[in-house]
């Protein structure tokens, strides 16, 4: 009776939907950014060398990454039949060895020690050995596996048409099995939703009262800008947070976190969009240029280590939210007042506090959020600060109205008063949705959806152009 030649299954592209490198150096960012990126820099040429240095600096949960639903489908037929089914991959032995535990493959694995990188050639001479010529068969997914498919009975191409023909051609039993990744996947990384919160560049406009286009159009470039340098700072985001993504209820579905998106078009993309921004802020004036630099830094910082410390994290929200402010004032060269930037921050704390109390109140459990420093009897508590933000914003907004500035600006200050009756309302309707858990993660975009909320705000705003007699110069009477 003939021996059933073992299947060997590359790892990174091919089992899994991922890169255990990658991941790796993304979980070190997120662990000890300076010591993963000291690791990187020496050990950059010794490419064994550093994935076993990464993989000491930030373990990471095998059991947690993605997998290529075809080929696991395919390694348990295999095991079913009674096959041996192996891991041959350039990744790190022990992470290797883990992930075949995980999911009851054979202990036997062929992978990168620390010293030799087992890759192409090497991989294929460390298989001949074992095995013997065409002794195996064997799935991979990049160029790198020639030498390897070349060697094997059969070879199993993922994702790599021009492979499969290539083998085909030379002669060789070649399978192809669909894989890749699309567009659309991409774009829902960029989180086009979010954009709409940009749209708080143009409070300062509207502030002030300039309606022309000198100062319209160069604030939509900003929004451009802004856009393009948040998209940015979400893709390094998703890639700090993949293992906290991964052991979330909804977030887990997200592009990187599913391995639907390789990180390695994340951070092609995440570099293509710093690009535009700053070349979109740089061709506007300097003032932005340093604002969308400020906002991309404090972004990075609060993806690294600020989420992660509570109440620092709220303020930092709050304060991303307000430099959008500054940075529609700066685009459009217009004034923003002291009083505005001390009005609104409160209310970002507000919303930052909602933000929190959503996630909390539908968390399944009372430990604290992965990757945050909250957990359900943080509830309390974050009610208080809302209420607070809330009190202070209205209060700094009456004494705005009574202020010098106030008074020009809207010289019907009563009418200003009026207006703080629907603006209180929507900002505790928008406490009670988060306490409640009935709105979106992120408040902002709740906000920019909510019909309702938008009708208290259209009244808001409508008492304020009332009260500066707007609606007089625009519509006589």
């Amino acid at each position: 009776m003939t021996d059933v030649k073992p299947l060997v299954l590359d790892v990174d592209g091919t089992f899994l939907k991922t890169d255990m490198l990658l991941e790796n150096f993304w979980a070190g960012l997120g662990r000890d950014p300076l010591a993963t990126l000291g690791v990187a820099v020496r050990y950059f040429r010794e490419p064994a060398r550093l994935k076993a240095e990464l993989a000491a600096i930030a373990p990471i949960r095998t059991d947690l990454l993605p997998v290529n639903p075809e080929i696991a489908d395919l390694a348990l037929r295999s095991r079913v039949a009674g096959r041996e089914v192996v891991f041959a991959s350039a990744s790190d032995r022990g992470l290797v060895e883990r992930l075949a535990a995980d999911y009851g493959l054979s202990e036997r694995v062929f992978a990168s020690d620390g010293t030799h990188n087992l890759k192409g050639t090497a991989k294929a001479e460390a298989l001949v050995e074992a095995y013997g010529e065409g002794g195996f068969d064997y799935a991979g997914d990049s160029d790198a596996d020639m030498p390897v498919w070349e060697r094997a009975e059969n070879a199993l191409v993922v994702g790599r048409v021009s492979a499969a023909r290539t083998l085909t051609a030379r002669g060789h039993n070649a399978v192809e099995i669909p894989g890749g990744w699309n567009w659309r996947a991409l774009l829902k990384a960029l989180r086009p939703h979010q954009w709409v919160k940009n749209i708080l560049l143009l409070l300062a406009m509207i502030a002030s009262h300039r309606f022309d286009l000198e100062t319209i159009v160069p604030i939509l470039w900003g929004i451009v800008a802004f856009s393009a340098a948040a998209s940015s700072i979400y893709i390094v985001n998703d890639l700090l947070d993949l293992e906290a993504d991964r052991l979330h209820p909804t977030k887990c579905r997200r592009p990187f976190a599913s391995g639907d998106v390789p990180i390695t078009v994340g951070m092609a993309a995440c570099a293509a969009l710093a690009v535009i921004a700053l070349g979109v802020a740089a061709a506007l004036n300097p003032a932005f240029f340093g604002i969308v630099v400020l906002y991309m830094v404090t972004s990075l910082a609060y993806s690294l280590k600020l989420k992660r410390m509570r109440w620092v994290d709220i303020a930092t929200l709050a304060g991303l939210y307000t430099i959008r402010v500054v940075a529609g004032a700066a685009a459009g060269q217009v004034d923003v007042s002291i009083y505005m930037l001390i009005f609104i921050f409160p209310i970002f704390v507000t919303l930052g506090c909602v933000k929190r109390l959503t996630e909390l109140t539908l968390a399944t459990s009372d430990e604290r959020l992965p990757g945050r420093g909250y957990g359900r009897p943080d509830r309390g508590d974050l009610l208080n600060v809302a209420g607070l933000g809330t009190v202070g914003a209205l209060l700094i907004f009456f004494l705005y109205s009574i202020s010098d500035q106030g008074k020009e600006l809207y010289p019907a200050t009563w009418i200003l008063w009026i207006a703080m009756i629907p603006m209180g309302l929507w900002l505790v309707r928008m406490v009670l949705l988060g306490w409640y858990g009935k709105q979106d993660y992120d408040p902002i975009v709740f906000a920019m959806r909510d019909k309702f909320g938008i009708g208290i705000l259209m009244i808001t705003l409508s008492l304020m152009f009332w009260a500066s007699g707007l609606w007089s110069q625009w519509f006589g009477g």
